[in-house]
């Protein structure tokens, strides 16, 4: 049951401000009489805190989309300014929302964004249905995002709408990649108690029945605590059940303890497919060898064959500008990032009316874009405000000083192709 929200939306709130204030020299300042009027785009990552990885090309990326945008977006004959306020979620949810409401409420943004795990993507999506401010996000599984936001399959949201992949999607990707492997089908689960891993643990929605239905032991010890300090009753529990893979969703900081409690306590799992914590090559590189052979899922990668419908630039010229411009690895989300404001530009060209939410809400609806992470088409979608992107397995292989992630199962999405075989550890 959806909770009765009692606070006022942000449309009645500035109706009421702006009844109480009104004089004409106030009126003819307003954006309805400027000659080149301003469009604000709310964004909202995470660039501080545990799940900072996600918004380390934040900055590469929204200079570059401002560049694109510095000479304005056309909407029905009339240049627009646009201007991009970001605002950090420091990887907590409350402070999402907080940010969110002070964008909608003090910045007077007419669209928000964001990405990186239902941590900052729900709170956010939920500030914006509630004071009915168009809303696109991404980079977090749509079954968090929608069941975790209390959606109704059939009824779904009026203002917020999200584009990634779903759980069934990588699921059978680390079934794909673990196929030919040959080792014992017996699994342990690592799952936190957060949005992400209770969707990923659930019994029914997440990974359990799939796993089984494919011959897979998956052992379950119960949810941890982000930020747990001690894994030893796990690490017991997958070693008593012979457990050659390990699977599941973390932050980076509580692999890492695992990782290395696993070494101290003698567990040497064959394959090692861990969800959020493993897609970026910080947390690869700072494990040092024992980052090598670790997998997870590949949302994006220079290999992807898809470019971006602002620039024309490719997956690959995106993430070698990247690299070229802040001496770093490509990250899995500078594709995400940037495809959000490709959909926001492309809003931006079709929408009827850019002074009415309801007509850029319906220019979100009606999108049919290739954008450098693929098609984006909410009339395509698996549930009511959801649209997927394509997803494969890849695994961190160490060449020489660096690690490369290649693409080592890709059955669901041939079109991208692989770069490499499934090793085993140790």
């Amino acid at each position: 049951m959806k909770k009765t929200i009692t606070s006022p939306t942000r449309r009645a709130f500035l109706a009421s401000a702006s009844a109480a204030i009104a004089t004409p020299a106030l009126l003819s300042a307003t954006r309805a009489y400027a000659a080149t009027p301003t469009l604000r785009i709310g964004h909202v990552s995470p660039r501080t805190g545990p799940l900072a990885g996600f918004a380390e090309a934040d900055d590469y990326v929204l200079g570059a989309i401002q560049k694109v945008f510095a000479n304005g977006l056309e909407n029905n004959g009339k240049t627009w300014n646009v201007e991009i306020i970001s605002k950090d979620s420091q990887s907590n949810p409350n402070r999402a929302a907080e940010v969110a409401a002070d964008l909608i409420l003090g910045d007077e943004v007419d669209i928000i964004v964001a990405a990186s795990t239902p941590d900052t993507v729900n709170p956010v999506a939920d500030q914006a249905e509630v004071n009915e401010v168009p809303c696109i996000t991404t980079d977090c599984p749509w079954q968090p995002y929608f069941f975790g936001r209390n959606g109704v399959p059939g009824e779904g949201f009026a203002s917020t709408y999200h584009f990634f992949w779903g759980l069934e999607d990588v699921i059978g990707a680390f079934l794909d990649m673990w196929g030919g492997s040959g080792v014992a089908k017996n699994v342990g689960g690592l799952f936190p108690n957060d949005a992400d891993g209770n969707a990923w643990g659930h019994p029914e929605l997440g990974l359990p029945k799939p796993l089984a239905a494919a011959g897979y032991s998956l052992l379950d010890p119960g949810r941890y605590q982000p930020l747990s300090d001690d894994f030893s009753n796990y690490i017991a529990a997958f070693k008593d059940a012979g457990c050659e893979i390990v699977t599941g969703n973390m932050i980076p900081p509580d692999f890492a303890t695992f990782w290395s409690q696993a070494a101290q306590q003698g567990f040497n799992p064959k394959i090692v497919t861990i969800g959020k914590a493993l897609l970026f090559p910080s947390v690869i590189e700072s494990l040092g060898d024992r980052g090598d052979g670790l997998s997870s899922e590949v949302w994006w990668s220079p290999n992807h064959p898809f470019s971006s419908s602002l620039t024309g630039a490719s997956a690959r010229e995106l993430a070698e500008g990247y690299s070229a411009a802040s001496g770093r690895p490509w990250t899995q989300p500078i594709g995400f990032k940037h495809a959000l404001f490709e959909v926001v530009a492309n809003v931006i060209n079709r929408s009827e009316d850019l002074e009415d939410p309801e007509a850029i809400v319906s220019a979100i609806a009606s999108t049919n874009l290739d954008t450098i992470v693929g098609s984006v088409n909410w009339a395509n979608g698996p549930i009511n405000n959801v649209t997927k992107t394509p997803l494969v397995a890849g695994q961190w292989q160490k060449e020489g000083d660096a690690f490369d992630l290649k693409i080592v199962a890709n059955s669901a999405a041939p079109e991208i192709p692989m770069t490499g075989e499934l090793k085993l550890l140790g």
